[in-house]
């Protein structure tokens, strides 16, 4: 029976710095030979996703933690915040002692002196990666086009008040763990990755039962919530390994492949 599979992207199918294992590849290139739909599910601003990824076998894409959905290269929904919320949360994230990192389906924003490696290994690879679609939050507090926010908690900084004052507008993850960790994920709000599955099955004329998820950090419980089999990568977090029907092993030890073919989709 034709199945629809969705994929996290980091740390499940893809490294910030090694990239996409081939076995992934290999893997969801068979999943889509042998009929199935398959869809990479990420919280990843599309404008962060790699090329490497867009030339996999996928058969559509869910990014900007499902407020950005894509089926057979035709974009399905792309929903922003406006320009005017965008400049105010940047202003209340900063206000509460948080660095913004704002995140949108053409460009990221953020400013390099104050998001450095100091704050995440990683910030200046993500320059690097980013390019030209990389603009500084100074000189565009008006024109900013974002779905959600990734940001950076400091010592001192006011949680709660960032909370409270977002709320109208986000719904929020904060990640504990991991390469996210030290990060509240703010999300329009109404969107998460199970509102895009949800739907695209709708769309696509797929039950729950004919629905896997493979996922490894907290963002992706809602994932879980609304597939029919979970499937936790090896380096999960408990939240999801408590989720999962399967646990496979970690990307790197070929988890999507032996997962896939555990589950006979492959």
């Amino acid at each position: 029976m034709r199945k629809i599979v969705f994929f996290d992207a980091d740390g499940t199918i893809l490294d910030i710095k090694k990239g996409v294992p081939q076995s992934a590849k290999e893997a969801v290139r068979k999943l889509t030979e042998n009929g199935h739909d398959a869809f990479l599910c990420t919280g990843r601003a599309f404008s962060f996703v790699p090329e490497e990824v867009k030339q996999m076998a996928f058969t559509g894409m869910i990014a900007n933690c499902g407020a950005y959905i894509e089926y057979k290269g035709k974009v399905l929904l792309d929903k922003e915040m406006t320009v005017e919320e965008a400049g105010l949360s940047a202003g209340i994230l900063r206000s509460c002692g948080l660095i913004p990192v704002m995140e949108g389906t053409h460009f990221m924003y953020y400013d390099q002196d104050e998001y450095t490696n100091e704050v995440d290994w990683f910030a200046e690879l993500i320059t690097k990666q980013l390019g030209e679609k990389w603009r500084p939050i100074r000189g565009n507090e008006n024109d900013m086009h974002i779905a959600k926010i990734s940001a950076k908690i400091r010592p001192g900084c006011d949680e709660r008040r960032a909370y409270a004052e977002l709320a109208p507008y986000y719904d929020y993850v904060k990640h504990e763990e991991g390469m996210a960790g030290g990060t509240i994920e703010f999300v329009k709000k109404g969107f998460s990755k199970g509102f895009a599955i949800a739907l695209v099955c709708g769309v696509l004329g797929y039950e729950k039962e004919d629905t896997v998820c493979f996922g490894d950090s907290n963002n992706d419980i809602s994932m879980f919530e609304v597939t029919k089999t979970g499937v936790a990568m090896g380096n999960a977090s408990p939240e999801i390994i408590k989720r999962a029907a399967l646990v496979t092993e970690d990307m790197f030890h070929d988890g999507i492949y032996l997962g896939l073919e555990r589950l006979g989709l492959i």
